[in-house]
């Protein structure tokens, strides 16, 4: 009888011990699928193509996975390595107190009553466009006219057949400009027949220019026009209200279309899941090649098809140039091989993704080869969207070059190859913005590194690191001769509108 009742007993601790095992053995399964990897080391691995993935840096990729949720600032892991790894390759630099330079004077009027029409045919690329558009406003403004909406070029080296609206928020950039200048979407009927000056106005003119020489005009012509925009206006010794009023309608009423404002920002949420980027914009195209004349690392063919571009191309007026003089002078864009130097020298490491902002790379693979061996996560345009998300902008090389621009000003890092239009203006933009840092490379000083290179006297490691670490800090300090000095500190070339204005409210008379 007694060994009856322990029968339950014995049957129920064998179950409730095969119950126990089966748990522990779900519970070790699970943590085994759970932590290999961890979290942590998924972080950029499993976003990162395969080698095999990107054979050809021009392939397209089906878009990545899109995170709704904010980029989080790079973790530290609380070691001081890990701290100064983001002090050194990504943590945006110091405004120095200084404010944005849009806010007119309380002397600054609304806009007198126009006297005329000013039409203006816009010339170059997109930035190029973009600065005399925004010199065109400040011109309107001295010689109280009413300014057309600006024709764009499609004539140039581009062939982009875009119109205003087609870049610009049309509606936004007249309604943000109302208490500036009076501006219209076209000449009205009543004076297209109208009297009419076409006229190339002088390059870097200043107030006295306009004021009297082209505002004379309106005695005998109803509508003037300019046949170019580009550089028209002065540098410097312009009313600050004029100043600030070409940095408004840069920053505040240039704002892209809705679908270029859409899709640009498409491109920089599937960036931003790969982590904190880079945007290069490497401008190693054959028309900015062919322009400046720089052949380096170029075979013999390549470098005579840019001369024959250069020599049948009308406007450009300087066609024999010599690309050893161009290179030693710092004039030529670095090398996508050169730029791989430069990354690595800085410490910036082979997993760090970086989009590429530019057109197509002269000569495609055979020149990428280097910089993909060092930095395989380059992305693009190309890479990111698929072919029907960017069918709406082919053809249209000042859109696509918008969608650069976008992913570029969103950038934690944008490094330029050259110093053109593109760079000028992103910089420009960021700074306004406060938005991040800029590497700009001291490029007549890397070239002689680069040809010791070459040359086998010099060896990559840590003497070329810190030589050029060293280049690019003391690009950074105060000085007379120093990058700051030259674009921070004084009221501007254009491409320096952007800078905002320093608190001391005698900076003004100390500059101009």
């Amino acid at each position: 009888m007694q060994r009856r009742k322990w029968i339950p007993l014995v049957l129920l601790r064998k179950w409730l011990t095969a119950a126990i095992c089966l748990i522990t053995f779900v519970a070790l399964f699970s943590v085994h699928v759970h932590i290999v990897p961890s979290s942590k080391d998924r972080r950029f691995n499993d976003k990162f193509p395969k080698p095999q993935d990107l054979q050809s840096w021009t392939r397209e990729l089906a878009p990545p996975h899109l995170s709704k949720a904010p980029l989080p600032t790079p973790k530290l892991n609380g070691s001081r390595k890990g701290y100064s790894d983001y002090e050194k390759l990504w943590k945006p630099p110091s405004n120095r107190g200084f404010l944005t330079c849009t806010k007119a004077t309380p002397n600054y009027t609304s806009p007198a009553e126009s006297r005329g029409y000013l039409l203006v045919h816009t010339n170059g690329g997109l930035n190029q466009m973009r600065s005399g558009i925004c010199d065109m406003v400040a011109v309107a403004r001295i010689i109280n006219a009413t300014l057309v909406i600006p024709e764009l070029d499609k004539r140039s080296f581009w062939q982009d057949t875009s119109n205003f609206s087609d870049i610009f928020d049309e509606e936004h950039f007249m309604n943000s400009l109302a208490n500036d200048v009076k501006i219209i979407k076209k000449l009205p009927n009543k004076v297209v027949n109208a009297t009419r000056v076409v006229k190339q106005f002088i390059s870097w003119s200043g107030m006295d220019y306009y004021e009297n020489e082209i505002a004379s005009l309106w005695e005998d012509y109803q509508v003037i026009q300019a046949s170019k925009s580009d550089s028209r206006l002065a540098n410097n010794n312009l009313p600050p209200d004029i100043q600030k009023l070409r940095c408004r309608a840069c920053y505040e009423a240039l704002r892209f279309s809705p679908h270029i404002e859409q899709m640009g920002k498409l491109l920089v949420e599937r960036m931003r899941s790969f982590g904190p980027y880079i945007a290069l914009h490497l401008r190693y195209e054959k028309d900015m090649l062919a322009f400046s004349g720089c052949t380096h690392d170029l075979s013999p063919d390549e470098a005579e098809e840019l001369r024959m571009i250069r020599e049948n191309t009308s406007y450009w007026k300087i066609k024999d140039i010599d690309p050893i003089e161009q290179r030693s002078k710092g004039l030529c864009p670095l090398t996508p091989k050169e730029v791989g130097i430069f990354l690595t020298a800085l410490g910036y490491p082979s997993k760090t993704p970086i989009y590429i902002a530019a057109g197509d790379i002269y000569g495609g693979e055979s020149h990428m080869a280097e910089l993909c061996s060092r930095y395989p996560l380059l992305m693009s345009k190309e890479k990111l969207a698929s072919i029907e998300e960017l069918e709406p902008f082919f053809n249209h090389a000042s859109q696509m070059a918008a969608l650069d621009y976008i992913v570029s000003i969103e950038s934690d890092v944008f490094i330029p190859s050259y110093s053109g239009n593109m760079a000028k203006a992103v910089e420009g933009h960021r700074r306004f913005l406060r938005r991040g840092r800029t590497i700009s490379p001291d490029k007549k000083a890397l070239v002689r590194l680069f040809d010791k290179l070459d040359q086998g006297i010099m060896t990559e490691g840590k003497k070329l690191s810190n030589r050029i670490i060293d280049l690019h800090r003391r690009r950074k300090k105060w000085g007379k001769n120093s990058i700051i000095h030259r674009t921070e500190y004084r009221l501007p070339n254009f491409k320096d509108l952007h800078l905002p204005m320093p608190k001391d409210p005698n900076f003004l008379s100390q500059v101009i």
